[in-house]
């Protein structure tokens, strides 16, 4: 143990901790077997990013787990899948994530408590969620927030104008607002006209003529 340890030391010197390493690479490796995509942003950055969309609703808490291992996360899409609020509390390890899908998945107001120390935070999406406006005053400390998308969930105008209050540079995104059509007009009824009353033939010098007569 003391050996692992001093070894470990003289590693860390060096800015490199093997057994560090093999755990991340481990975390990818279950990560990729649950469905999960793990990318980096650009051939020149270790900056990362994590997909789950495409995993569906396997995808759970347990899989949050993982991600955690995972160093230098910037972006994270769990679209569609199974986490839950207390799971997010695992997003607070990823300190430097900027955005973050959480669409059509089941987390509410609870869920966005775990998400207030992501300073770095720009994009969030929570459409189809349970999120209401009692949560989003959870997000004012994200002074970095750019875009929120809330179509679909409980948030109403109130809470999307208090929370502009705190964050006057986001834009929240509620989504296309469909107006009813209106009802089709009613053309006019068409005019009556009283139908001609046929009368005996008369000649042209005014008196009823010989064929109008009954024989």
């Amino acid at each position: 143990m003391y050996a692992r340890l001093i070894l470990g030391l003289a590693f860390m010197v060096c800015g490199f901790v093997p057994w560090l390493e093999a755990d991340e690479s481990e975390a990818i490796q279950a990560i990729q077997a649950a469905g999960g995509l793990v990318l980096k942003i650009s051939a020149d950055s270790e900056d990362r990013e994590i997909a789950f969309h495409l995993a569906g609703a396997k995808v759970g808490d347990e899989q949050l787990k993982l991600i955690s291992q995972v160093s230098n996360v910037i972006w994270l899409n769990l679209a569609g899948t199974n986490v839950s609020d207390g799971g997010l509390a695992e997003l607070k390890k990823l300190s430097k994530l900027e955005k973050l899908h959480l669409e059509r998945t089941k987390i509410g107001d609870a869920g966005l408590a775990h998400l207030v120390k992501l300073e770095h935070l720009q994009y969030l999406n929570v459409y189809g969620t349970k999120v209401t406006d009692a949560g989003l005053p959870q997000l004012a400390s994200l002074k970095n927030l750019k875009k929120l998308f809330v179509w679909q969930t409980e948030v109403t105008e109130a809470g999307i104008k208090s929370l502009n209050a705190a964050l006057p540079e986001l834009e929240v995104v509620v989504g296309a607002k469909l107006e009813p059509p209106p009802p089709p007009a009613i053309p006019p009824p068409p005019s009556v006209q009283a139908p001609a009353t046929a009368g005996p033939a008369v000649s042209s010098g005014g008196q009823p003529s010989a064929d109008s007569n009954p024989k």
